[in-house]
């Protein structure tokens, strides 16, 4: 049954990554870097469900491990996403001695909320699962997510001490466990962020990953609301917003901050000046010191 499971694991690997396009990041990391791409986390066929793995040369075992998790309104881009901004902050996850994967999530627009939730925490599992594989360890993980992809990586790390059954697939709960949290101007109270943001059309990307508005359905919105589930065994958090982001309001970042430092869990937020929705100011020394010191100090 292992020789089995080994060939039907090959054929999908090939098959998948047959049918991607060539890596656009590549460039990006540093000399010597080892690639582990288009990898199947869920043993099926769609597209996106895949991840890719990026360990630094003459890695030594027991990397910690960075996992980034792509933004786009929750129904765009793919795992290369926000990379492109962020050149210098992916280079450095390598050259200071972190593991790093990218992941995969299926679109809104091909189902709704909460199969993202259900496909981070499923491809979360399947890195800690084959760590040892890789080299890294499954005892320190932290997630860095942007905007959509900064939802989910608040989501699945606050609501892990929640057992939310339909986070999971077949209602399974996960067995990893996340050291740390950076979130870039991800939404956190979708309730609050529709009242902020007065939109509610058919179109708009909060009635689309919830399959329906968030005044009709506050319900949906709350279930789906990083700040639902906050507690005092939650990982640390480190929250970057830009003073002028015109698609997620710095407000929600700023009461995810508090929220989490009411309930004693370890959190500081950085309002960017003068910064947009995302882009290379993003990217600047003074956050690459503050990401990395903060990644440290919970991974090393």
């Amino acid at each position: 049954m292992k020789h089995i499971s080994a060939l039907i694991a090959a054929i999908l690997i090939t098959l998948t990554a047959a049918a991607q396009r060539p890596s656009p990041v590549k460039g990006i990391f540093p000399e010597g870097t080892v690639f582990h791409e288009n990898i199947p986390y869920a043993q099926d066929t769609v597209q996106k469900h895949l991840l890719d793995i990026y360990l630094p040369k003459n890695a030594k075992p027991n990397l910690p491990l960075v996992v980034w998790v792509h933004g786009g309104a929750w129904m765009m881009n793919d795992k290369y996403a926000d990379m492109g901004y962020m050149r210098q902050t992916v280079k450095g996850f390598l050259e200071n001695g972190y593991a790093f994967a990218s992941i995969d999530y299926r679109h809104t627009t091909t189902k709704p909320f909460p199969a993202q939730a259900q496909d981070c925490n499923q491809a979360l599992q399947w890195l800690y699962d084959h760590a040892a594989q890789y080299g890294f360890n499954k005892q320190k993980i932290a997630l860095v997510g942007f905007s959509a992809g900064g939802h989910l990586a608040s989501l699945i790390a606050l609501a892990a001490n929640n057992n939310v059954k339909d986070f999971y697939v077949d209602e399974k709960p996960a067995t990893y466990k996340l050291s740390a949290v950076v979130d870039f101007y991800g939404p956190a109270d979708l309730i609050a962020m529709a009242s902020d943001t007065l939109k509610n059309t058919k179109t708009e990307p909060m009635t689309i990953l919830l399959g329906a508005a968030v005044v009709d359905r506050p319900d949906l919105a709350k279930h789906a609301s990083p700040v639902t589930y906050i507690d005092k065994n939650d990982p640390p958090f480190l929250i970057i917003h830009g003073e002028k982001d015109d698609a997620v309001p710095n407000t929600q970042s700023r009461m995810l901050n508090s929220w989490l430092r009411l309930s004693g869990v370890p959190s500081s937020v950085i309002i960017v000046p003068g910064a947009p929705h995302y882009g290379e100011m993003f990217d600047s020394e003074i956050l690459r010191k503050e990401i990395f010191t903060f990644l440290a100090a919970r991974l090393k």
